[in-house]
């Protein structure tokens, strides 16, 4: 959560306003607004924003401010990264299922190719923030939770170090990841602000900083990123139908980064895929880590046109993967 500092809160705002498209502004979710610094400096600026709290005590205040205005603030409680639990049976709060938030929110699905109709921020839980990032990147891929309602737009804080993961290049060692090649495919990424870890709630006991320990990447500050879906993600062989099988190929590419391109090919029983690689201007001897992420996606739209991922097997582990993930 964020600490009382309102010049980072303004600093947000501004992040938050910019780059918006013309026409009526989408509703802003704020999950865990906490206090509230943040959700007052939005409305000053005239923002509509729902506030997602999961913490009681936070409540009262909320709904006092939601009363004293006229429609501009809701207040809901819940909790933005518990949305859509794999449970059976009854919801129980601050869970929610995603379809009830929209509606009491007041938003409709809109077609992929529309404008965002939602934007959301928010700050990863750091003990979860690799878990979460899987998960809402297995949402977006196959267009459920709140990707059925359209290319909605995340601003959320998360670590140094998964940014350099998210935002890596081609060849660079350990930051180069399958996470990397998904969410580059997936979205437009954009760094709009680092701030120290001191800006925020993260004390330990003993007064220290609880920030997270890095041995290979820098992780001095959290950063907002804006992750907006790319409109053309699902214009060609890759659709939400298959897009569990895009995933797992590019996890299995990336499981041994040093490994040849072809192998892999080869182990998956593909007799063609030397011929496969030259049609795509692929090197032979190309390995994994080495290919840029729209390689990935070329790749594999090239296997589903030769219906060359038809056999049983490979779906069975692709379904396997996702339970364990899951």
């Amino acid at each position: 959560r964020f600490i009382a500092c309102p010049q980072l809160a303004r600093t947000v705002q501004r992040c938050l306003q910019g780059g918006a498209s013309p026409g009526p502004s989408p509703v802003l979710l704020e999950c865990a607004p906490g206090p509230g610094i943040l959700t007052r400096t939005l409305l000053n600026a005239g923002v509509r924003v729902v506030a997602l709290e999961s913490n009681s005590a936070f409540l009262p205040n909320l709904q006092s401010l939601e009363n004293s205005l006229d429609g501009q603030l809701k207040v809901i409680y819940g909790d933005f990264f518990r949305l859509d639990p794999l449970v059976t049976g009854t919801v129980k709060p601050p869970a929610m299922c995603s379809d009830k938030l929209f509606e009491t929110m007041g938003v409709a699905a809109v077609p992929w190719r529309a404008d965002v109709p939602v934007k959301i921020f928010g700050i990863l839980p750091q003990r979860k923030e690799r878990n979460m990032l899987w998960r809402l990147l297995f949402t977006l891929y196959e267009c459920s939770s709140i990707y059925r309602y359209g290319r909605v737009e995340l601003n959320i804080f998360i670590s140094e170090k998964e940014y350099k993961v998210l935002t890596a290049k081609p060849g660079e060692v350990r930051a180069y990841q399958a996470l990397t090649v998904l969410w580059q495919v997936g979205c437009e990424i954009q760094l709009l602000h680092m701030e120290p870890w001191s800006s925020f709630v993260t004390n330990l006991k003993n007064g220290a900083l609880a920030v997270p320990k890095s041995r290979w990447l820098p992780n001095d500050h959290l950063c907002l990123v804006r992750l907006t879906p790319q409109q053309n993600l699902f214009t060609g062989a890759l659709k939400p139908t298959n897009a569990a099988t895009f995933i797992f190929m590019v996890k299995q590419c990336l499981a041994k980064p040093k490994s040849r391109l072809t192998d892999k090919l080869n182990s998956w029983s593909l007799d063609s895929g030397g011929k496969l690689l030259r049609e795509l201007e692929i090197p032979k001897n190309a390995v994994t880590r080495n290919l840029y992420p729209e390689d990935y996606r070329r790749l594999f739209e090239a296997l589903q046109n030769s219906n060359m991922f038809t056999e049983t097997w490979f779906h069975d582990e692709v379904f396997e993967s996702i339970r364990n993930i899951n």
